[in-house]
């Protein structure tokens, strides 16, 4: 199994339908995002300085929408990092499983959704930097 490389991270614009009333965007399962969708989980209340993630994951799968506020998201594959800054609930950054991502510069208020392609597993978590860096060489082998 070959290690997932930033190039497969991308920003999917969602639909965005705009009314005097308000704007409505929405997001449809193997429609807008490539995966069928387990779970869905926020974070918000981010205290000022504090950093989430901090993580990779080896089948999981996500899509991260701002949907209030702005973040960065810091995406690394063991080789190279890339930074993304969310703050339009009508983007989301799809992230595939095998890359090591981080969460700052959380914004007063703001509000990150994650749909995620898998139910919460533990053993799905690699929670250490230099697990990540031997997971990825092991599986850059494969």
């Amino acid at each position: 199994m070959k290690n997932s490389s930033i190039k497969e991270v991308r920003l999917i614009h969602l639909p965005k339908l705009e009314d005097a009333r308000g704007n409505l965007s929405f997001i449809e399962q193997e429609q807008h995002i490539p995966f069928k969708i387990k779970r869905v989980y926020w974070i918000y209340d981010v205290p000022g300085g504090q950093v989430r993630g901090g993580h990779a994951f080896k089948k999981q799968q996500e899509l991260i929408v701002a949907l209030s506020g702005s973040f960065d998201i810091l995406v690394d594959d063991g080789t190279s990092k890339e930074f993304y800054s969310l703050n339009r609930s009508y983007f989301g950054l799809f992230l595939p499983a095998g890359l090591w991502r981080s969460m700052e510069n959380f914004s007063t208020n703001s509000l990150a959704l994650v749909l995620s392609s898998t139910q919460y597993q533990e053993g799905d978590y690699i929670r250490d930097y230099n697990d990540f860096l031997n997971y990825s060489i092991e599986n850059e082998k494969q």
